[in-house]
């Protein structure tokens, strides 16, 4: 709740968009709690926090997640994996217990992307995926560049990227959907991340008279963004399975009532578990698109904002997360993710998995945004148990 009250908005929700003046105050705060916990804080190049626990040997055992949010976000996605990391460690300090191995805590940067593209930036750079010049000089939807508002907030840290690897890596989060709450199911044991998608499509078309332009002799950017709209709608009703879609923000210029736009800027959230259905939805999209220019005479560019694919967890982690909360929790399942999250980034570096614990009405990125307090408290002590037996591991299977 005191991480919750910086960028409080109406509705009990939470504002603090990347590397803004709201996330600053967030990330001083719980690096204060890093500190009263006696750990060793870094930060990198990109941003990103690792607080580490330094005890036992080798290399540490990971967790975490982000603090940023979207702009009418809630208090629990990502801020749980965060708390929850510390909360951990502070228990096991309490307890007199020191595990095998250290354990790092990290607050990974712009893990939301709604101010700079693509999302998952600081986790992508810690591990290698997208070299540090070139996300540095990303552009967000404000018109600032990444680079100068980690100076300006003071995150412009010293330590290289690609970051170490960790030994493992498993984060605790909300599930963001309806299923486990819906099922009565308390704990996710998460199998993968589906894979994402993000397009960035441009219709140019002619303003014009909304009263004396006939219907036949327009070119309206607005009608061809309706129309790639219904199309995903359609499609991901056509393929079923675990295919969603999404049209998240339209733009039109010059947005008059009495003009026909000059201009529709839109973009295309597409998602599945199977790279190759992903494929085959790409293209039938693009197809569609290229079709629409010629029948409507509008000038249609895309861009790729990001482009992830299916990430498959390591079954040992995920056997370890089912076993451990069969043992703790009144019902488990395994499902995979439909949002992305920083742990399908360390799957390039480590073992990795994760664990869900339900949203009330499957409600999130919305101020409603709720998960009970009992149900924080079971994930965390499950985390914390596989934590601890993920520490004792010397190698893991291949």
């Amino acid at each position: 709740m005191d991480l919750a009250s910086i960028g409080a908005i109406d509705g009990g929700g939470c504002a603090r968009l990347a590397l803004t003046d709201e996330d600053a105050a967030g990330r001083d705060l719980v690096v204060g709690w890093m500190h009263e916990l006696g750990l060793t804080v870094t930060t990198d190049v990109i941003g990103n926090v690792i607080g580490t626990w330094d005890v036992g040997k080798g290399s540490p055992v990971m967790t975490g997640s982000h603090i940023d949010t979207v702009r009418t976000g809630g208090k629990y996605d990502g801020n749980l994996g965060v708390l929850a990391g510390l909360e951990i460690i502070e228990t096991l300090q309490e307890s007199s217990f020191v595990p095998t191995r250290p354990i790092s805590v990290g607050i990974f940067t712009n893990e939301e992307g709604s101010r700079f593209a693509p999302d998952m930036l600081g986790s992508l750079v810690y591990v290698g995926g997208l070299a540090i010049e070139e996300a540095l000089d990303i552009v967000g939807i404000d018109g600032a560049r990444v680079g100068d508002e980690l100076e300006r907030i003071g995150y412009n840290g010293a330590t290289p990227c690609p970051g170490f690897a960790p030994h493992a890596f498993v984060e605790l989060h909300i599930e963001q959907g309806p299923v486990l709450e819906k099922t009565n199911v308390i704990i996710g044991a998460v199998t993968g991340v589906q894979g994402i998608s993000w397009q960035e499509v441009t219709i140019i078309g002619q303003s014009n008279h909304a009263g004396t332009t006939p219907m036949s002799m327009r070119k309206d950017p607005s009608y061809v963004a309706a129309k790639i709209a219904v199309f995903l709608r359609d499609l991901a009703d056509r393929y079923g399975g675990h295919q969603v879609c999404t049209v998240g923000k339209v733009d039109i210029f010059p947005n008059l009532i009495n003009v026909i736009p000059a201009k529709a800027v839109m973009t295309l959230d597409v998602r599945n578990t199977d790279e190759g259905i992903l494929k085959k939805a790409e293209k039938e999209i693009t197809d569609f698109i290229s079709s629409l220019s010629q029948s409507e005479s509008v000038e249609i560019s895309t861009r790729y904002l990001a482009r992830f694919e299916p990430v498959v967890f390591h079954p040992q982690v995920i056997d370890i997360v089912e076993k451990v909360s069969v043992s703790h929790a009144p019902s488990v399942v395994r499902m995979p993710s439909g949002a992305g999250h920083d742990a399908q980034m360390f799957a390039r570096v480590c073992p990795s998995a994760m664990v869900f614990v339900p949203s009330v009405e499957g409600i999130s990125h919305n101020p409603a945004e709720f998960t009970a307090p009992e149900d924080l408290v079971m994930g965390t002590n499950i985390l914390l148990q596989v934590l601890i037996e993920l520490s004792q591991i010397e190698v893991f299977d291949s």
